[in-house]
């Protein structure tokens, strides 16, 4: 309701849900998405939701199957490289020209501690989506809007890459002290370090992503 006031379409409300669904791991890469129950569930008509899935499609989100329906996108290998080359482009920079007082660092902070938090109730799928909170604040550092809105849409790949991999815990587990370790260098006043750190991180992760990913039995 609210969000329609704010003068987005039904189809644009009804998007959002879907990549909130995207985003909390609801929905996971080759997910097929039923249109009559989409519609059920979110209450719209099958136009709407055809509209919906268009935006989605064009977006990267969402492909369409000819003859067998609309699936959640199956990250490639040459996507996850390129994820992963943009977050070194942007994430590092933004911590190194930033200051350790920016607002955005107690984003950071917070995120870090949900996280932590999500870890001793072993809710892995909540500590995923406290990581894609703590890299979206570093983005914020950068005070730029389009780069922030760029990153969202960045995320919701990082999401499905995220989704691809089955075992959550193995994925998420080493890198939530590996945030705090980069936090803690830039609430420090230790920007440089903190970028320094961040872009190891980054390679890290792309290493352990892409060879888990290698592991995989299918590739969509």
């Amino acid at each position: 309701m609210s969000s329609q006031a704010s003068g987005q379409t039904l189809a644009e409300t009804i998007a959002a849900r879907i990549r909130d669904q995207v985003v909390s791991g609801r929905l996971t890469p080759g997910s097929h998405l039923s249109e009559i129950a989409l519609s059920e569930e979110m209450q719209v008509s099958r136009n709407t939701l055809r509209e919906v899935f268009r935006m989605l499609t064009k977006e990267g989100l969402l492909r369409h199957e000819a003859n067998r329906g609309v699936f959640v996108t199956t990250p490639s290998m040459s996507t996850i490289m390129d994820i992963y080359r943009i977050r070194r482009m942007v994430e590092c920079p933004a911590l190194a020209q930033a200051h350790p007082s920016h607002p955005s660092a107690r984003k950071m902070r917070a995120a870090v501690e949900a996280a932590r938090h999500c870890r001793i109730e072993a809710d892995w799928l909540g500590v995923g989506s406290a990581d894609i909170a703590f890299h979206a604040a570093i983005v914020d550092l950068a005070d730029s809007p389009r780069l922030s809105a760029f990153f969202f849409e960045v995320s919701l790949e990082l999401r499905l890459v995220f989704g691809l991999l089955r075992d959550p815990e193995f994925l998420h587990a080493p890198f939530i002290d590996q945030n705090l370790k980069i936090l803690t260098e830039f609430e420090e006043g230790k920007p440089a370090e903190a970028a320094a750190t961040m872009e190891a991180y980054l390679n890290q992760a792309e290493r352990f992503i892409m060879s888990a990913y290698g592991r995989l039995p299918t590739k969509g």
